[in-house]
């Protein structure tokens, strides 16, 4: 029971954390330090990737018409529109996956540290900050997702393989590097949330392939925290969402940068303190 209640909290910090630019591994893993799930090691890395299934789910339902190229509602200029932004999406997968499919297990060693985590929040938070200072001096060049060429979403997935690194986060990631280029904030965001869906649902079946592949077997109790932690972000992301799409409308990324600086001091602080 206990562990459940644990699920909820971790499912709220992931539902809050997917789709704003603070990085939501970082701050599963971060909770996970605090709060500890009572389970095997390997289940607990493969919940804390699985976990955000339920939050890109929220963005399939907010999206389902527009992403939906078979809906009768839609001309046939439109349709083809759909599958074009779909193909675009896919290409912008392909950099994580070339990169990230072979780092996979070297990443999962090595990147998920209190110092790891705390560096990127940091550095990331320091360059959305520049980032905004820059870009308030100039206006952006694509503006509707139907000008979002091939070249820019490659570029973009390039982006996204920053975010392969914990503390990261794989919005802030992509929304950084599409302003970059020049995409408005809008743009930016929402293509983030549509390369979320493919980039987490294939990152999802590798952990449940290694986790099945290792012997893991989900038992009645591990399954009920699983679930339990997707239905709660699930519902949390589906109100994040749309909190952020209204933010970026009138609002810059400045105040993201300054709580990943601020969350970044307080992990090594924590991280100092513990060790010592």
């Amino acid at each position: 029971m206990l562990d459940i209640l644990k699920a909820v909290i971790l499912g709220i910090i992931e539902g809050l954390s997917e789709f704003l630019p603070i990085s939501s591994t970082g701050h599963l893993y971060l909770a996970n330090y605090v709060i500890k799930l009572g389970q095997p090691t390997s289940f607990v890395n493969m919940f804390m990737v699985v976990i955000q299934l339920g939050a890109i789910m929220s963005v399939v339902v907010l999206y389902f018409n527009k992403l939906n190229p078979f809906a009768k509602s839609k001309s046939g200029p439109e349709k083809r529109a759909t599958w074009l932004l779909w193909f675009k999406v896919l290409l912008a997968v392909l950099p994580a996956v070339v990169i990230g499919l072979p780092l996979n297990d070297w990443l999962d060693k090595n990147m998920t540290s209190w110092q790891v985590i705390s560096a990127t929040l940091i550095i990331y938070g320091i360059l959305f900050i520049i980032l905004e200072n820059f870009y308030a001096k100039r206006l952006p060049t694509v503006t509707k997702l139907s000008d979002l060429s091939w070249r820019f979403a490659i570029l973009i997935g390039c982006f996204q393989v920053l975010s392969l690194i914990p503390g990261t986060s794989r919005s802030g990631a992509t929304i950084l590097g599409a302003m970059l280029l020049g995409a408005s904030r809008y743009v930016a965001t929402e293509f983030s949330f549509f390369l979320a869906i493919p980039t987490m649902f294939g990152a999802s079946l590798l952990k449940l392939v290694k986790f099945f592949k290792a012997g893991g077997v989900l038992a009645g109790s591990q399954l009920a925290i699983l679930l339990t932690g997707m239905v709660v972000s699930f519902l949390v992301a589906y109100l994040a969402i749309k909190f952020l799409l209204k933010y970026v409308q009138t609002h810059d990324f400045k105040p993201f940068g300054y709580y990943r600086i601020i969350l970044g001091l307080l992990v090594i602080l924590c991280g100092l303190f513990l060790r010592a």
